[in-house]
Order: C-alpha cells, then structure tokens, then sequence
C-alpha cells in the first residue's frame, strides 16, 4: 500500500467518524416526542438515571421531574410545568407515587400516553392512603419512619431488603442516600380528575414489589385498561431492568 492510498484511508476514516459525531450532536426537532419521567416518593429524578440515556438513544427527548414531594397539589404543579415547556407531544411517565401525580397532571392535549410503572392509579376523588385498604400492608411500608416535620423515609436496610432488593448493595446504599422523603399528608391529598379515562395507558407490574402488593398493581393495570408488562423485579424496575422499562415507554412513543 503505498502513501497515497494509506493518505486516502485515513481521510476517509476521518469524515465517516465527523460525519457520526455531527449525527449524534444534530439537535432534535422541535416537534420531537418528549418524555417526561416522573419520580415517587423516597427517590428523585436520578431514579431514571439508566432509563434516559437508551430512551435518548431512540431519539426521543427525555426531563425527568424533580418533584418537591410536599403535596400532591405542589408536584403536579412541578409536573404540569415541564409538560406545558415542551414544543411536541409528551408521553408522560409515573413511577409509584409519581402515577398519582400524573394521573392528577396528565389532562393536557400534548399528552399522547400515560405510563405507569409499579405505580398508583386512582380514580377521581380517591386519596393514595386508601388505595391499598384491602390487601396486606407491603413489607416496605411497614418500615416507613417520620420525622418531627412529618415526612416519611425509608430507613438503609429496608432499602436494600424491600424497595430495591434486586439491585447491587452499593446502588441501594445510593437510592438510599438520595432518597427523597415525601410529606405524609401527601397521601391523604384527592385527585380531582384520571388522565386514563382519556389516554392510551401503558402499565408495568412488578412481580417482586414489597412496597406496593404486585395484585394491587395488576388491579390498577386491569382498570385503565393498560397495555401490560409484568417484570420479577422490585419496587425500581427502572433501576434492576432499564432496558425492558425504557422498551415500554419507547413503544408508547411510537403510537
């Protein structure tokens, strides 16, 4: 091979890797379907740390909520506030106490699909607090502590044993070093209106859950008539298995 051959080789090396970068870098349109995730009690907006980045893969835009978690009333308004930012429509996505919130949030037109994973789903006028009422306290639930402000957490072991009992023991110490306690009377708060009524609705049971009963789940996806997905996972199937969370929520993108 001589000089210039070895010259043109590389030169054209060099404008296919330009030529990946720049595809990589090109901005999204500014009708380009939206995710937006919404995080539960005990978590934050990490929560969906290894979600985002294979959803934004797909070439879909990806906010997660960072949700004060001092009533329902003040994280819808967190919520409505990213949904009413985005320019195209926004498939909206609860995890836990977070499928309260947008079932409460998830009215707007630009909503396309509602995506609820291991999470609540009330009907009008229904409080969290009573949506359990008729199966057994979850292992998880029983542990919960409050403080003198009267907000609820989760104690280090309980995190490990029930609210992410699939995960490695270095990332449980992290969701519980990051957790984010939720005021008590939040789940006492009424929704007024169900997005679901209106919405496609997606549904993710987790098999495995100690913080919410797996038929209580099951129940709730049966009742807003959700395209169903059951994975044997924890409480934070975004966090033990990304990959099958993030396929759901691509499939709601894509109707």
């Amino acid at each position: 091979m001589n000089l210039t051959t070895i010259a043109n080789a590389v030169l054209a090396s060099t404008l296919l890797s330009a030529a990946a970068l720049s595809a990589q870098a090109a901005p999204l349109a500014a009708d380009a379907t939206t995710v937006v995730l919404v995080h539960g009690a005990f978590a934050d907006g990490s929560s969906w740390e290894k979600v985002i980045p294979l959803l934004q893969a797909k070439g879909l835009k990806v906010v997660a909520v960072q949700n004060p978690l001092s009533s329902l009333a003040d994280d819808v308004a967190a919520t409505q506030r990213v949904v009413d930012a985005q320019t195209g429509k926004v498939v909206l996505v609860g995890h836990s106490w977070g499928g309260t919130v947008i079932t409460q949030a998830g009215t707007s037109d630009k909503i396309k699909a509602l995506v609820y994973v291991a999470a609540f789903a009330p009907s009008e006028g229904e409080a969290t607090s009573t949506l359990g009422k008729d199966y057994a306290v979850p292992a998880g639930i029983a542990t919960l502590q409050q403080d003198a402000g009267g907000y609820l957490w989760l104690p280090a072991d309980s995190v490990a044993k029930n609210f992410a009992q699939d995960v490695s023991p270095a990332t449980a110490a992290l969701i519980a070093a990051t957790q984010g306690p939720i005021a008590a009377k939040a789940f006492g708060d009424k929704t007024t209106v169900a997005a679901w009524r209106n919405k496609p609705n997606y549904y993710i049971v987790s098999s495995q859950d100690r913080m919410i009963a797996p038929e209580l789940e099951q129940a709730f996806a049966k009742k807003i008539n959700a395209t169903t997905t059951t994975l044997a996972t924890s409480h934070v199937p975004m966090v033990s298995q990304p990959e099958k969370v993030a396929e759901v929520i691509f499939a709601a993108a894509q109707r």
